[in-house]
């Protein structure tokens, strides 16, 4: 295969920094072209970042001296330099979702970890072992956009890649409904614990937009292709709790669901263990050999000990039991800037790219 031209939009940021290191060595594709803010733009990348630098390695050799473009303003330069963009900006909703199209109608292909587009109709929203197909809306958005090549993927909610897959298994014994309570690490705010001294001995039990993120989100994932766009699927009714807790990474969810056509637990958690989607069958680079990990110990999973399983890119659950109001219950976990953010975005890439949209 041949090797893809990457720019990262907005790489000076928490899921920015987390692109320029899992792309390292990529064996598909190459960062070509960084960009940010104006207060960034015509510094060497190296500079740009400087004491904000966030990840555990240092700095890709390859992108040290790399320069960084403005985002807004450089949109013909950098498209002339890449075949697709990650975009992963700081921005008002209205600009990020100009911003996108733009770099769309400049017939440059859009892989967003940005909320913005996440309701447009003919926008797809893909987990790649759910939802594969819901890259068949694109040829419906670039006739919208009047684009040959251009058009905009999104990412999902970073919260909703631990307990989305661990349901969707489940989905054919008819799901009824789901509350599920997020504990979600401070890297998904962009922090650490030293730009957050507030969360060390606390939890904050309220994050904005969130929980309507966790509700209305997986209804579209859940949805399908119908007229040249996505339609949400009615069922299963959530809701949802979101808490910030003092972890540096990792999104915990405890979640309780129930289901019309009845199961028993060994059947339940066979499913998790044998379950795999597009990604695992396409065997995409980043993609888990196995997606979910059941865990028999009652307490895990735990974010030190299963956070980083299969590179961060595996879901981890256990403890799943028999409720009183609801059928079961089961607490998951996931890697919030791997598979829910920077790593989430990597693989749908990796799908969309096996499946030709960036020729």
């Amino acid at each position: 295969m041949k090797k893809y031209r990457v720019g990262i939009i907005g790489c000076t940021g928490m899921v920015g920094q987390r692109f320029a290191t899992i792309l390292d060595g990529h064996p598909w594709f190459t960062v070509t072209a960084l960009a940010a803010s104006a207060n960034s733009a015509g510094k060497s990348y190296r500079e740009a970042v400087g004491s904000r630098w966030a990840m555990k390695k240092a700095i890709p050799e390859a992108l040290k001296d790399l320069p960084v473009y403005d985002a807004e303003k450089d949109i013909e330069t950098i498209v002339s330099q890449v075949d697709f963009v990650f975009c992963a900006v700081n921005m008002k909703k209205e600009d990020i979702k100009a911003l996108e199209e733009t770099y769309a109608r400049h017939e440059c292909p859009v892989v967003s970890n940005n909320s913005a587009h996440r309701s447009t109709p003919d926008v797809p929203m893909i987990i790649p072992e759910l939802n594969a197909d819901h890259a068949d809306v694109i040829a419906a958005q670039r006739a919208r956009l009047g684009t040959k090549r251009g058009f905009i993927s999104v990412k999902c909610n970073c919260s909703l890649q631990s307990y989305v897959p661990a349901i969707h298994p489940l989905m054919d014994l008819e799901v009824t409904k789901v509350l599920a309570c997020t504990y979600q690490a401070i890297s998904g705010a962009g922090k650490t614990f030293e730009t957050m001294p507030e969360i060390l001995d606390n939890v904050i039990p309220f994050i904005g937009g969130e929980e309507e993120k966790s509700e209305q989100e997986p209804m579209k994932i859940w949805g399908h292709v119908e007229n040249g766009v996505i339609v949400n699927a009615s069922t299963p009714s959530i809701t949802s709790q979101c808490l910030r807790v003092p972890v540096s990474d990792g999104h915990m969810a405890a979640v309780f669901f129930s289901l019309k056509q009845k199961a028993s637990k060994e059947e339940i958690i066979a499913r998790w263990n044998k379950f795999r989607g597009p990604a695992q069958e396409l065997e995409l680079p980043s993609a888990p050999k196995q997606f979910i990990h059941y865990f028999t110990e009652d307490n895990r999973p735990q974010p030190k000990l299963d956070r980083d399983l299969e590179g961060g890119m595996a879901i981890s659950v256990g403890r799943l039991r028999p409720d009183t109001q609801y059928d079961y219950k089961f607490v998951c976990l996931s890697h919030n800037t791997l598979r829910g953010a920077a790593g989430g975005a990597l693989l749908m890439a990796e799908l969309l790219c096996k499946k030709g949209y960036f020729d």
